[in-house]
């Protein structure tokens, strides 16, 4: 709350005298998370560490974040606060917070995180460039592969999906889950959860009808995690996610990209950014290091058996 006063009172200060502070001849990086969920610090730490590696550190940067609440308004509002000081450098973690970012600061160099599908979310125009003002890091990883190990583990008739329309990546989590539906032949229950009062119905109207449960990279449901897992495990019905950290707090079967290597790409495009490159000329980057995530424990607990092949194929095993 003091750091949010503090912006505020810079903002009315630059409204009302006209001048943009110098941050004493620092470098002024300023950085918002979609919320305040482990896996956007985790990338914003990384960050700030690969930043100093590549000579930005402590002394010539000066960092400032905000992590707004899980919602549109309060997206915007960081966006517009940080917009008004002139960063030298924005960064964003998140779909949500990029677009965001996109919308609101024209002008600022871009460089974001932990975007899942920049190209399917509108963020970037391909792979290869973006354009305009931005660059970053990719989180996507192959929906098909955590769906069709589930199917190994257990088939799959009904498959639910916790998401939020208003978050870009996670509505395009769900769009992808149904397209894969109509290939392998099973149904799909989706519940939009804009709001964490509405978690508990929707969860529960899955929970009756489905015999797994996908939980999409919503801040609003990510934020509730171990209770979905554990009003889950009480049904018997297995929870699957592409959110890091999922399968430590009781998933069955998660496909994760590490949020550690995606701040340390987004530090080397910061990097060249403030070395003088443009970019709009940057290629989009993904995380080399992704793990299938499998938990024993959470198996033993759905009373599920898990085949040879499955743990053969996992590269992460919790018991």
């Amino acid at each position: 709350m003091a750091l949010k006063r503090l912006i505020y009172i810079i903002i009315v200060v630059i409204s009302i005298v006209g001048v943009t502070p110098s941050f004493a001849g620092r470098i002024f990086v300023a950085a918002v998370l979609t919320s305040d969920i482990p896996r956007y610090q985790e990338a914003y730490g990384a960050f700030v560490r690969g930043l100093a590696a590549k000579g930005f550190g402590e002394g010539e940067v000066e960092f400032i974040t905000q992590t707004p609440n899980p919602d549109p308004i309060s997206w915007a509002n960081s966006v517009r606060k940080f917009n008004a000081l002139k960063p030298d450098l924005l960064v964003t973690f998140g779909a949500a917070a990029t677009i965001s970012a996109t919308q609101e600061a024209v002008r600022v160099p871009i460089v974001f995180a932990d975007v899942y599908g920049p190209v399917e979310t509108g963020i970037s125009r391909s792979m290869s460039k973006t354009g305009g003002n931005l660059c970053g890091v990719s989180s996507k990883v192959p929906m098909a592969t955590l769906v069709k190990t589930m199917v190994a583990i257990r088939p799959v008739k009904t498959l639910g999906i916790l998401y939020n329309r208003r978050e870009r990546g996670s509505y395009v989590q769900m769009q992808e889950i149904k397209r894969l539906a109509a290939q392998q032949g099973f149904a799909v229950v989706e519940a939009n959860v804009p709001v964490a009062s509405g978690l508990d119905a929707a969860l529960g109207h899955l929970l009756a009808r489905c015999d797994c449960v996908f939980v999409s990279e919503s801040s609003v449901v990510n934020r509730s995690l171990e209770r979905i897992v554990h009003r889950a495990t009480a049904a018997r019905v297995p929870v699957i996610s592409l959110v890091p950290d999922s399968a430590e707090k009781g998933a069955l079967l998660t496909l994760e990209a590490s949020p550690v290597e995606q701040g340390l790409l987004a530090a080397s495009h910061a990097a060249k950014i403030l070395q003088g490159n443009r970019p709009g000329e940057l290629a989009v980057l993904t995380p080399r290091k992704v793990d299938l995530v499998l938990n024993l424990h959470s198996a033993k607990a759905l009373d599920v058996q898990i085949p040879f092949r499955v743990l053969s194929v996992a590269t992460k095993v919790l018991k």
